[in-house]
C-alpha cells in the first residue's frame, strides 16, 4: 500500500483524511471518493475487489480508474 503524506493521490489537494480507492491503490481524499461513488463503473469495482478479497488476494489492484 501506498503511504499517506497529507496529499490526494488524485486531486493533490491536502487532506487530513483519506480513503482508498475502489478503482486502483491510490489514497483519496473525501471529496474524491464522492467523485468516485458517482462513478459509471463503481459498482463493478466494489464488486471486483470483495471477489478479490474472497479468494484470497488483498493486494488487488482494482479494475483502474478513468475519468467518466
Amino acid at each position: 500500500m501506498r503511504e499517506w503524506h497529507g496529499r490526494c493521490h488524485r486531486c493533490g489537494r491536502e487532506s487530513m483524511i483519506h480513503t482508498m480507492s475502489r478503482f486502483n491503490r491510490d489514497l483519496i481524499c473525501m471529496e474524491c471518493e464522492e467523485t468516485e461513488r458517482k462513478h459509471p463503473r463503481y459498482q463493478e469495482a466494489v464488486e471486483a475487489e470483495a471477489a478479490a478479497c474472497r479468494r484470497g488476494d488483498y493486494n488487488f489492484p482494482g479494475i483502474g480508474y478513468t475519468k467518466p
